[in-house]
């Protein structure tokens, strides 16, 4: 990357972040920086993302994933579906007293996301290669939210993540569900199961992107 794409995509980051009204220090922007230049270097030969201009990378990657920020509650999480770590890596990075699991069933996608771990000396990540279904965690460890983007419909992405919905039982709050979506899910809200209630259905505001971004929050709630 030359410096001169280097110096704009600081620019534009920064920008956003204003726009956002995310506070970073020097060092969070560098990393978010840093990862956006590894995922161009790897996408190359591992097709890791469909976004191939550097153009793009800031307002489809970075503050696409940061837009959800303020919504996050808790710091234990798991991103499945992750691909390349998104939204992973840019939340890990702008909160880092949480901890994220970042799942994917492509080992292409993972080895990737480790490489992203080792290079940035991401410590609040892990990396687990397999599938949602078959992916568990110990009986004493719980998750204060999962996020997805644009994984599976609302219904797919909740009935497979109720294995491991629960009480968090360090602050007693349940698990909730954020999926980040692009044209309002109307349809997809619809055909929840009853047992799923929607806490939030906005719009997000992402800088320098035109399309249309939403963030879906939810709540499991058995009879």
């Amino acid at each position: 990357m030359d410096n001169g794409t280097e110096q704009r995509q600081a620019e534009q980051l920064s920008a956003g972040l204003a726009k956002l009204d995310i506070c970073l220090t020097k060092r969070q922007q560098g990393l978010l920086l840093a990862y956006v230049a590894l995922l161009h270097k790897w996408n190359r030969a591992y097709n890791l993302t469909a976004v191939r201009d550097q153009a793009q990378h800031v307002s489809r990657h970075l503050l696409d994933s940061l837009a959800m920020l303020p919504h996050l509650q808790g710091t234990a999480f798991l991103d499945v579906g992750t691909g390349p770590g998104l939204p992973g890596i840019p939340l890990a990075i702008a909160k880092p007293d949480s901890h994220w699991i970042l799942l994917d069933s492509n080992g292409k996608k993972t080895r990737f996301l480790t490489q992203c771990q080792l290079a940035l000396e991401l410590a609040n990540i892990e990396v687990a290669h397999c599938r949602l279904e078959d992916f568990g965690l110990p009986a004493d460890r719980r998750l204060d939210g999962i996020t997805s983007r644009a994984f599976a419909t609302l219904a797919d992405f909740a009935q497979g993540c109720q294995h491991l919905l629960g009480l968090n039982h360090r602050q007693q709050n349940e698990t909730l569900l954020y999926a980040l979506k692009g044209v309002y899910p109307k349809k997809e809200m619809s055909e929840l199961p009853n047992t799923y209630r929607i806490l939030y259905d906005g719009e997000l505001r992402v800088p320098d992107c035109d399309a249309e971004r939403h963030l879906i929050i939810l709540s499991y709630q058995p009879a």
